[in-house]
């Protein structure tokens, strides 16, 4: 009633033009006011040949005649109903259009004005940024509320960032809008080891509307062009894709030519460039595990990571070099005095959705002299004493939490806390937020890797902002022995940074991925830290 109010525009003392027929009648407008149930977006506006040869008037300038506005000579409109078309056209092309199935309920007036094409082309462009000229529809008969009910709408949920179930390889897709289309983008890192080098990437799957009936999806995996394929969204924040024509990812020379088209693609090179026979070995495993799916794939929804003005740097998505595995995509966010850097991408000994490092923000390293630097022995001896500094606060910490536990399972009555306890930790926990801050623009030093230390790519930073006690996960083929060992976190800049490995005396480098990705933006940080939290439960 309240809603029917505010939209017919009429106070206590009318009534409701609803339950008013009779009045309706005498003023002209008893056919106006017959409500309509329909709550799709794709039947919003939806009417007989009467209402599109109004709005055919509408669109072209031509205001259709109401019959209310007979009785409003000479007085402000009390009613929306009295408004000309034309303004009610800008007033309800404004409204979000999930809003305006709900509004066509109301008469066959609101009805009939939205079916205007005007209302809904401003939709396309405003909230899903359609800047294509949607008049050029027209030749294929398909109009702007058909585009907008049938095919932005009616996948809207699958727009955004996602990982797909290929196992321990996982990988990065960007779903958008682009123009008449929606695409999904697999992104793929640079070829190994130019961890600066933008990213690259190739098309999946488009849906487009063909025709008034539905829209269609295509598959476009393989190098025959686009394809039938189909869509299911399984639940939220999950989709399938599926391929109708594998034959179409089939190449004339078989599996031998398809390995070599895909090795030029995903390395940049020919098996023969390779000597390295373990690296050989991964790349043609890599091949065989990832060819089977033929684009029959299952997604998971993933967020950025949300931002804090304490961060350390802007947490986001960065390639980084990972030996014989290439280069791989790997998520950096912030969690109080913690970083952590999660993989998107991954390889059969740490796959997708596992934590690869872990930075400890509340234990800066002091680095040596440039010339003491280069004694891999005299960091690793920096590293292991704040190690063990660590595992000491952490015993302490547990001991702490025990005999807390012992006192309240001992006292009768709720204790009172111990005058400055709460406090303590507080100015503990303000202490080392203000030593993390103090330390996010420090001075530049010199750095160089020790000897002995391996690095893919030679063209490093040579000077660095601070440097942090971490850890990174390593583990055997099939994520056998996973073990977490120290190491050094190194930041360069605010788009890079490193990791030196301590077992394996090797060196990892990253960089930003410079992309602005759409629809990616987690709704909250408990959101977020759910979604590492499910994505690390089906890795392991």
């Amino acid at each position: 009633m309240a809603v029917c109010a505010r939209l017919c525009g009429v106070g206590p003392a009318r009534g409701c033009r609803r339950r008013g027929a009779a009045r309706e009648q005498r003023r002209g407008g008893a056919g106006d006011s017959e409500p309509d149930t329909d709550t799709d977006p794709e039947e919003a506006g939806g009417g007989g040949t009467e209402d599109e040869e109004a709005a055919e008037r509408i669109e072209g300038g031509r205001p259709a005649p109401h019959a209310a506005e007979a009785g409003t000579a000479g007085r402000a409109p009390l009613s929306l109903l009295e408004l000309p078309p034309e303004l009610l056209v800008q007033i309800f092309g404004s409204l979000p259009g999930t809003d305006l199935p709900s509004l066509a309920r109301v008469c066959t007036t609101f009805r009939r004005i939205l079916r205007t094409d005007t209302i809904w082309r401003r939709r396309c462009r405003e909230e899903y940024g359609v800047c294509e000229n949607l008049r050029k529809l027209e030749i294929t008969g398909v109009s702007c509320r058909d585009v907008y009910a049938k095919l932005l709408h009616r996948y809207r949920h699958i727009l955004g960032l996602w990982q797909p179930d290929i196992g321990p390889y996982g990988g990065l897709l960007n779903v958008v809008v682009d123009g008449l289309f929606i695409i999904g983008w697999m992104y793929l890192p640079p070829h190994d080891p130019h961890v600066d080098d933008p990213m690259r990437f190739k098309p999946l799957f488009r849906i487009h509307l063909m025709e008034r009936k539905c829209a269609t999806v295509e598959c476009m995996y393989g190098h025959k062009g686009p394809h039938n394929g189909h869509i299911q969204i399984v639940k939220k924040d999950e989709f399938s894709t599926k391929c109708n024509q594998t034959d179409h990812h089939r190449m004339s020379g078989g599996r031998q030519e398809e390995f070599r088209t895909w090795l030029r693609e995903e390395w940049g090179r020919t098996l023969e460039d390779i000597f390295h026979e373990h690296m050989q070995e991964l790349i043609l495993m890599k091949f065989i595990y990832t060819s089977q799916y033929d684009n029959c794939l299952t997604y998971r929804r993933i967020y950025l990571p949300p931002s804090s003005p304490d961060d350390l740097i802007r947490p986001g998505l960065f390639k980084g070099t990972y030996g014989s595995h290439g280069l791989e995509i790997v998520m950096l966010s912030f969690h109080g005095k913690k970083a952590k850097g999660t993989k998107i991408t991954g390889d059969p000994n740490i796959p997708a959705g596992q934590q690869t490092v872990e930075i400890d923000l509340a234990h800066p390293l002091q680095l040596p002299d440039i010339e003491n630097l280069r004694d891999f022995s005299e960091l690793s001896r920096i590293v292991l004493e704040v190690q063990e500094q660590v595992r000491r606060e952490e015993q302490e910490e547990e001991q702490r939490q025990e005999e807390d536990d012992r006192s309240q399972q001992a006292a009768s009555q709720p204790a009172a806390k111990p005058l400055g306890g709460e406090g303590a930790e507080g100015e503990e926990t303000a202490a080392g937020a203000e030593g993390t801050t103090q330390n996010k623009a420090p001075a530049s030093q010199p750095f160089v890797l020790p000897m002995g230390v391996i690095s893919r790519n030679e063209d490093y930073p040579r000077t660095c902002r601070i440097c942090f006690y971490g850890t990174g996960l390593i583990a055997g083929h099939g994520f056998t022995s996973p073990e977490r060992t120290p190491g050094v976190f190194v930041l360069f800049d605010d788009d890079r940074f490193g990791f030196i490995w301590l077992e394996l005396k090797s060196f990892s480098l990253y960089s930003r991925i410079k992309v602005s990705f759409q629809n990616a933006e987690a709704p909250s940080r408990e959101a977020f830290d759910e979604m590492l939290k499910n994505i690390q439960s089906l890795a392991t």
